[in-house]
């Protein structure tokens, strides 16, 4: 696909030649070196700072902007990869050959089929739900249609999984940093038994084909979503299209150009992975009690759904909207200087340097909005708003724009409503969740962080007519809590 659209190409090469010329070429090297546990650092509220893990799926160097996943660079494999491509490479750990991409391609295709998923899916009223809330639900509706996981006969045997408490160590004691769990158990064991009773075609839901079906399943759920709540049927999905191409096709029901697939193929590329973000981490906590991929990808879903992770490009097209024109940009910006109000899509809590997705998201966005008349003035008013956000805090406070300040602008050109930009996240980003997840398992330890107790002791036992009075005098509780 990167043959047929030499200047998107071209776009990106530019992008990485910029982002060269600004940081330096030496990563930070206290992040990349392996762990010999236990280790000390230093930790802040929300566990930030916290070291949980080993990984080579990705790297995130937000001092210099650097993105890489399994040792690539973003900008190389947006340049000259696929998505299909770079999803193989977060599971697998190696870019495929000619081979092996065909029969992932193959598969993926393959799983695109969804119509008992989406049948029970479409009984419910979709348009009514919140995009993510339904995303969630079709997931799990996925899950059950396509594994044998909720037959009573396929629960893991309990005395071969690590118990919760067996595993933990008291709240006085400090972690001796024991590389494994206490209680092991062994490999065979861990292997989920197919229950004779299994539906034909349904499997497991511990592996890589999992995994395949997600990505494939995700990417048809969330354009199926689209659909509904524009009152039209799901679309059949095409073979003969990519992984890019036929989600657009199948969210708007025409043919995207070359361009157009390109465009969504690097966008999701650019989402597919970031780090040790919220929702991996929340996809990681439910995988590590040995639940299903299925599940910690809907907690991931989940996550992803707080405006806090996944809805900032949805707010940038709001505020676009609100500043009305280019005219308008300085004096929004002083207003909002004054109210001390935080712009959407400006700043990062990785990045100290401009988000490189945002470099490669700029110019696609520019490139698409020449034949989006209706972001065409929206991308007038985020240009200018992006200069005078940099002049005021680029230099002293390190802010600049991020993937989502051009992440909605170019869905947008895509012709992509605003609710549905954060399933489109979900689609690219169930890549990484699935990679990281099945990394992690193979030397799993159950998350457990602790809490630090700040309340009282030996409290006096407080009569009911007591407790009244003080909620009273407090005015803590309300009629019915």
């Amino acid at each position: 696909m990167p043959q047929r659209t030499p200047r998107i190409t071209r776009l990106i090469e530019r992008a990485a030649k910029q982002a060269r010329k600004e940081t330096s070429d030496e990563p930070e090297p206290d992040m990349i070196r392996p762990i010999h546990w236990p280790i000390d650092c230093t930790v802040g509220p929300g566990l930030e700072g916290a070291i949980a893990c080993e990984t080579k799926v990705g790297y995130v160097n937000g001092a210099k902007g650097w993105l890489i996943y399994g040792g690539y660079n973003i900008f190389d494999l947006c340049a000259r990869c696929t998505f299909e491509e770079v999803s193989y490479l977060l599971l697998h750990g190696h870019l495929p050959d000619k081979r092996q991409l065909e029969r992932y391609e193959r598969k993926l295709k393959d799983y695109r089929r969804l119509s008992l998923t989406l049948r029970q899916l479409q009984s419910f009223s979709v348009e009514e739900l919140n995009t993510m809330a339904a995303l969630r639900l079709g997931t799990l509706f996925m899950r059950q249609k396509q594994t044998y996981r909720d037959r009573p006969e396929a629960r893991p045997l309990p005395d071969t999984a690590i118990g919760t408490d067996e595993d933990s160590i008291p709240m006085e004691t400090k972690p001796t940093g024991e590389p494994h769990a206490i209680y092991e158990f062994k490999h065979s064991q861990y292997r989920w038994r197919r229950p004779r009773q299994a539906q034909p075609g349904t499997r497991g839901s511990e592996g890589l084909e999992s995994c395949y079906h997600l990505i494939s399943g995700v990417a048809v759920i969330t354009a199926a979503i689209a659909r509904t709540r524009e009152g039209k049927l799901p679309m059949e999905p095409r073979d003969d299209l990519g992984h890019a191409a036929n989600f657009l096709y199948m969210m708007t029901g025409e043919e995207p150009t070359a361009q157009e697939a390109r465009v969504m193929d690097v966008a999701m590329i650019l989402h597919a992975d970031h780090g040790m973000n919220a929702s991996t981490f929340a996809a990681m906590v439910v995988a590590s009690t040995l639940s299903d991929i299925y599940f910690a990808v809907g907690a991931g879903i989940a996550a992803l759904n707080g405006p806090l992770h996944g809805g900032a490009n949805e707010q940038v097209i709001h505020t676009l909207r609100e500043i009305g024109d280019v005219k308008n940009v300085k004096k929004w910006y002083k207003r909002a200087r004054e109210r001390k109000m935080k712009v959407p899509g400006f700043g990062h809590r990785v990045y100290k340097a401009y988000d490189p997705r945002a470099r490669v998201l700029g110019p696609l966005a520019r490139m698409l909005a020449k034949n989006a008349p209706e972001i065409g003035p929206l991308l007038e008013i985020a240009d200018a708003l992006e200069q005078e956000v940099v002049k005021d805090l680029g230099k002293k406070k390190k802010v600049f724009p991020n993937v989502d300040f051009y992440s909605g602008l170019t869905y947008g050109a895509l012709g992509i409503e605003a609710e549905m930009f954060g399933p489109i996240f979900a689609v690219a980003r169930v890549a990484g969740w699935s990679a990281r997840v099945l990394e992690y398992l193979r030397n799993n330890r159950i998350f457990r962080p602790r809490a630090m107790y700040v309340g009282g002791f030996h409290d006096s036992l407080p009569s009911m007519r007591a407790r009244g009075r003080a909620r009273k005098r407090d005015g803590s509780g309300s009629k019915d809590d």
